[in-house]
């Protein structure tokens, strides 16, 4: 039985959404922010007003955003890391970076170990018969006392800044508008903006969404960019950063509180089958600082996760039980979406509980998300509405052509309430955790999700009990101390992640900081050794003795800058802007005075924001980026993405060229999410020539909005947008009926024929877009549509596993009515 939830998007902002009124650039690439978040778009154009920003937009689709914006360019959809390994290279070529920056905040001055190497479309390592890559030499070089060697002359050809140089070498302006269909002049006039914040007191923010994530390049996409940002300096800064704009409330939630499969709450890892024990698994996820006196802040790992162990367990976990290690699950592969819904095609999963999602919507290729859920035993869907999941068995004709009397998979709906009707926490895009009261009572029998689970578990625990099974000891080890067992309340929940004292904590000197029972005020709190627990630690003060922070609100900013740090609770710490201590150099004094947010006085720290990172005067140890063991953001990723430590341009699965123009050997991500029985359903641009992507619009939201009648009035059907070249080329009318096919399936929609699309000349060949939105189905009050997703194909990002909505191939024709 598999318990899923959505992994379409990672990340989370460095910054927030009212810091993006500081930059004097603001790019939007990857997203629609004026159609997609409208409200907090607002920012943008106060940057606007208030700094005299310029606003860039680099997207397939002339867009609203791109209506608004001072410049904007066309790009082929699946191409950004050939655009932003382009502006690496420019900025490098032209001395565009921000020397004592890169050189003391980030890893351009280590040395790589000798044995890496790039050739071909591959690094060293590759593994092709698992699709995968042996990292080992994605390493450093080392010293006799384990520390990584640096060059701070940056000469050593090893350096990770030459290496960099030589790999992107090979993006110019040239291979860009072969890749892109970018014309150059347009390029260059992107950089050329960008360039100019790699001073002190100039910042760029970049905006991305879904744009960016839904490749099977997602990750890196996003990688390119923080390397553009760490060059110029502006990780840390107000007006800064690399900020991901969440598609809707709580998705940052899901990943923050570890609902992906190998995921544990407050970004800890699940042990695999292959740590054992304890002591290996700690040893696996606690890094050891790489540079001499660095703050390492992951070697308090221990902390947090044997508090974690406390809360899940409570007196169950102990010293002698190593914190009751045994009772988690161990993970023996990457039990992600793609994998189970794979497997269940493969007849090898009996039931699936589909909370908070629905995959026949929302997932790539509809046909075998139907045919999947259709070899269960059982489905349990929990949601306020009804879905397209819930219903996958009825026969909607040709929106969805199944046969019925076939289908065994027995279905159970239970309806949920939303989050209207309970209290409860949205963490935002910002990382900002924000209170919200109940405004309904809940309709008819819906019940809060975790009154159906606790319910659940009730259930279990009677079952174990007459019949026993595998898995009781770990089940029944669960602590459960909340005042109605079956319908736990939301500040029991929050405060359970925020955590307690399990006994009397006290400091060095042995004086009593926090009683035993009392809520924890912040993550430093936590021990090793038992004596607190926190269901979350990134969450850790968020409800204080002093009552639920979450609940602030208060709004001044005294320092214009738009930290208000009395409203809500932003993890980690109340901190707004994660990496501040980059806001100022070496020596703790600000780079840009307007934007102070640390600065060090002759004594002591002082800031604007909670300080990242530790009190101790300026010096190797008060480096800004103390997530990782060496301190300084990386620009060499080590081993931490699955497909390279750089980034390197694949094309889509389903490409329109055919080939891939800097490697024919290696065309698409050679450690992408994809099984052997959907590669060989890709479409080839023989049949399919046109490239297919996935948006939304202002007017509806995901697949809900559809239930309500006000928004099925504001957009009534379901329509594709085709440029007029190609709907001349096509015979196609505004207005028509088109049938738009993949290899996996077709949908029927109106044509809207367009301006806002125009063909991009990409290595000598005519490359059209056709866009989509996605916010159909055959459920809902309006009139019924098609699933946007029949056409998408089955493959996802190699690090987060988020499915390629964005570029694939399709073609278009006229049908009637």
């Amino acid at each position: 039985m598999a318990s899923l939830a959505p992994t379409f998007g990672r990340g989370a902002m460095t910054n927030h959404w009212v810091d993006i009124k500081n930059a004097n650039l603001v790019v939007v690439m990857g997203g629609n922010a004026a159609e997609a978040h409208p409200v907090g778009f607002r920012w943008a154009i106060e940057a606007k007003t208030r700094n005299n920003a310029k606003l860039l937009v680099v997207d397939p689709r002339f867009h609203r955003t791109a209506s608004v914006a001072d410049w904007y360019s066309p790009i082929r959809s699946g191409t950004d890391i050939t655009f932003l390994s382009g502006v690496i290279r420019y900025l490098l070529e032209n001395d565009k970076i921000q020397h004592e920056y890169v050189k003391n905040y980030t890893n351009a001055s280590f040395l790589v170990d000798e044995g890496f190497g790039f050739n071909d479309g591959l690094f060293t390592g590759y593994d092709a018969e698992n699709r995968r890559y042996d990292k080992s030499t994605w390493n450093y070089q080392f010293d006799e006392n384990g520390y990584a060697k640096r060059d701070m002359t940056l000469q050593h050809p090893r350096c990770v800044i030459n290496l960099l140089k030589e790999h992107v070498s090979r993006y110019t302006p040239e291979v860009v508008e072969q890749i892109c269909g970018t014309k150059q002049q347009d390029f260059l006039y992107f950089c050329e903006e960008v360039a100019k914040t790699a001073v002190p007191d100039k910042t760029m923010t970049i905006l991305y969404a879904l744009g960016w994530t839904q490749h099977s390049v997602g990750a890196q996409n996003i990688r390119t960019m923080a390397m553009i940002q760490l060059l110029l300096g502006n990780m840390g800064m107000a007006g800064g950063g690399v900020n991901a704009l969440r598609g809707h409330s709580n998705i940052q939630g899901l990943t923050d509180l570890g609902l992906l499969s190998t995921s544990l709450p407050g970004y800890l890892r699940l042990p695999s089958e292959k740590e054992a024990t304890y002591e290996q698994y700690i040893q696996a996820v606690t890094p050891k600082a790489t540079q001499p006196d660095q703050v390492n802040y992951w070697q308090n790992t221990p902390k947090f996760f044997v508090s974690l162990m406390k809360t899940f367990y409570g007196d169950k976990a102990t010293k002698e039980n190593n914190w009751g290690f045994d009772y988690l699950p161990k993970w023996d592969g990457t039990y992600d979406v793609l994998k189970f819904f794979s497997m269940m095609d493969e007849g090898k999963v009996n039931g699936y509980i589909c909370q908070g999602f629905n995959p026949v919507a929302s997932f790539p290729n509809k046909n075998k998300v139907v045919r999947s859920l259709s070899k269960l035993k059982f489905l349990i869907t929990m949601d306020p509405l009804s879905t397209e999941t819930a219903s996958f068995w009825q026969n909607h004709g040709e929106m969805n052509d199944v046969d019925t009397a076939s289908i065994q998979t027995e279905v159970f709906r239970l309806p949920t309430t939303c989050f209207a009707e309970e209290d409860g926490s949205i963490a935002n895009s910002g990382r900002w955790l924000q209170w919200h009261w109940k405004g309904s009572e809940a309709p008819a029998e819906a019940l809060p999700d975790v009154e159906i689970l606790a319910g659940i578990r009730e259930a279990l625990l009677e079952l174990y009990e007459e019949e026993g099974g595998k898995g009781r000891e770990s089940f029944e080890a669960m602590q459960w101390h909340y005042q109605i067992p079956h319908s736990p309340m939301p500040d029991e929940l929050a405060k359970e992640s925020n955590g307690y004292a399990l006994e009397d904590l006290t400091d060095a000197s042995g004086q009593i900081i926090v009683k035993k029972g009392e809520l924890l005020s912040s993550f430093a709190q936590l021990r090793d050794d038992g004596t607190t627990s926190a269901g979350c630690w990134i969450y850790t003060g968020q409800w204080t003795p002093k009552g639920n922070q979450m609940a602030n609100r208060d709004n001044a900013d005294p320092s214009g800058l738009g930290n208000t740090l009395g409203w809500a609770f932003a993890w980690p710490m109340n901190r707004r802007i994660i990496y501040n201590r980059a806001s100022a150099d070496i020596n703790g004094n600000p780079w840009d005075k307007k934007r102070q947010l640390v600065k060090w006085n002759g004594k002591n720290w002082n800031y604007v924001d909670v300080a990242d990172f530790g009190m101790a005067p300026p010096g190797a140890n008060t480096m800004p980026f103390i997530m990782q063991a060496e301190g300084v953001g990386r620009l060499f990723a080590l081993d931490k993405m699955a497909e390279g430590p750089f980034p390197e341009h694949y094309e889509p699965f389903e490409t329109p060229l055919g080939t891939n123009p800097l490697h024919p050997n290696v065309v698409s991500n050679p450690a992408a999410r994809v099984f052997k029985s959907d590669l060989e359903q890709m479409g080839k641009a023989e049949q399919f020539p046109y490239v297919g992507t996935t948006y939304r619009l202002t007017e509806h939201f995901h697949y809900w909005t559809k239930h309500s009648l006000l928004n099925v009035i504001a957009q009534p059907e379901q329509f594709v947008e085709i440029g007029e070249t190609l709907a001349n080329e096509k015979g196609i009318k505004h207005g028509d009926l088109v049938k738009v096919s993949s290899n996996r399936g077709y949908i029927k929609a109106v044509a809207v024929v367009t301006k806002r699309l125009k063909a991009l000349k990409a290595n000598g060949k005519d490359i059209h877009h056709i866009g989509i939105p996605i916010h159909w189905g055959y459920e809902g009050v309006g009139k019924k549509g098609f699933i946007a997703n029949t056409l998408t194909p089955f493959v996802g990002d190699a690090n987060s596993q988020t499915p390629e909505f964005k570029s694939f191939l399709v073609n278009v024709e006229k049908v009637e009515a």
